[in-house]
């Protein structure tokens, strides 16, 4: 006999990672043995920096592998310490929630922030899950539009004017995924002043915080004015600045009622991460001399290759790129490659184009549609140089055919 089932209405509604899928048929591709050079997934190509690695290794070694309470005190201290060290915010520890990346301290925090009807204000081009995690959680989208003549940053006045009496939250991610744009400390400054008028919540995503190229210094939105911090949760990580992608640590800090609810709720859900991987996070902050002259290192390669995909994209027929300032992805415009046909495809848009390069070329690139953009794709420059050269040249090859 059949069994009858219907899925729930929500998860219906939601779209998968188009990243994550990318990633997937790229790999499956690689599997059967094809030549695939992937710029889709958002994951640092360098090991993991070995003094973190030496604690996740003596965490294990001295059985520390049970629920992580001890552990979970001790990285809420060094995370409260790097706070007040790197971007000079005040938290207790109670303050600190730790979860399972920062893709889950955001899901938390609209589960306990977001009611049905309450409006969410997302600047375009976002991250894949800013929008499927605000439906999940019953809310409503709002999405400011902003393109290069902007460098994809919002303005103050364009904030101010999308404020209606529904408006609950808005969500800020700087340096961005995925366009590398980088916000600057008067720019930051100004969009705080509408927040606090405003009397709104607002989500800071900073887990690019150390990528960031050229002369722009880094600030945090809750250190932009004195009292905003009450009105902002700042989100961080340990997967982008010490490639620790798979210890699946992230973290939030914000006022201590909001906290205490993502707290009960994340108990509800995963508890905490695994114990050895807050070790190894305590380590990250807490060795901070050593960390920081690992991400130098990373952030000085990365560099080399932003200059150089950069520079690539812009010789690219077809194609125009403005130059990010932060993270490590570049996302250039395609609509110079809308109508033209390759054996048989015709591009009219940019998953039109991402199926062109993979199937034709052997290019795995993530289309813009996914971030809310149809003009544009997005790569990563989380790869070597000679990936970088290897697989702009099978697309120049392909758009001058």
């Amino acid at each position: 006999m059949a069994v009858s089932y219907k899925l729930a209405k929500r998860i219906c509604e939601v779209a998968p990672s188009a990243t994550l899928a990318v990633d997937a048929k790229a790999k499956s591709l690689q599997a059967q043995g094809k030549d695939i050079i992937g710029y889709g997934v958002g994951e640092p190509d360098f090991n993991t920096p070995e003094h973190i690695c030496e604690a996740g290794r003596k965490a294990i070694t001295a059985g520390d592998t049970k629920y992580s309470a001890k552990r979970g005190a001790e990285l809420k201290k060094s995370i409260v310490e790097k706070l007040k060290r790197e971007n000079n915010l005040d938290y207790k520890v109670e303050d600190i929630v730790v979860s399972n990346g920062a893709k889950q301290s955001l899901f938390n925090l609209l589960q306990v922030l977001i009611e049905p009807g309450d409006e969410v204000i997302i600047p375009a081009p976002y991250w894949v899950s800013y929008l499927e995690q605000v439906r999940l959680a019953g809310g409503t989208p709002v999405i400011l539009e902003t393109d290069e003549k902007t460098a994809f940053k919002i303005t103050a006045g364009q904030l101010e004017k999308a404020i209606t009496p529904k408006t609950r939250l808005f969500m800020h991610n700087s340096p961005s995924n995925p366009t590398g744009t980088v916000y600057t400390p008067v720019e930051i400054c100004a969009i705080g002043a509408v927040i606090e008028r405003a009397g709104i919540l607002a989500i800071s995503d900073e887990i690019y915080e150390h990528l960031i190229y050229g002369d722009i210094h880094p600030l945090s939105l809750a250190a932009a004015l004195p009292g905003l911090k009450d009105q902002v949760i700042t989100v961080n990580g340990c997967s982008k600045s010490f490639s620790m992608t798979g210890w699946r640590i992230g973290w939030a800090a914000g006022p201590s009622e909001i906290m205490k609810a993502v707290s009960k709720f994340q108990s509800h859900a995963t508890s905490d991460p695994a114990a050895f991987s807050q070790a190894g996070a305590a380590e990250a902050y807490g060795k901070f001399e050593q960390s920081n002259a690992a991400i130098a290192m990373m952030k000085a390669q990365f560099d080399i290759r932003r200059k150089l995909m950069f520079n690539r994209l812009n010789q690219l027929k077809g194609i125009t790129c403005i130059e990010p300032q932060g993270a490590f992805y570049c996302f250039p415009n395609v609509t110079g490659v809308f109508g033209r046909t390759f054996n048989g495809m015709t591009v009219k848009s940019p998953m039109d184009f991402c199926a062109v390069a993979l199937e034709q070329a052997g290019v795995a690139l993530v289309p813009g549609e996914a971030f809310g953009s149809k003009n544009h794709v997005r790569l990563s420059y989380a790869t070597s140089n000679e990936l970088i050269e290897k697989g702009l040249s099978r697309l120049e090859k392909l758009l001058n055919s």
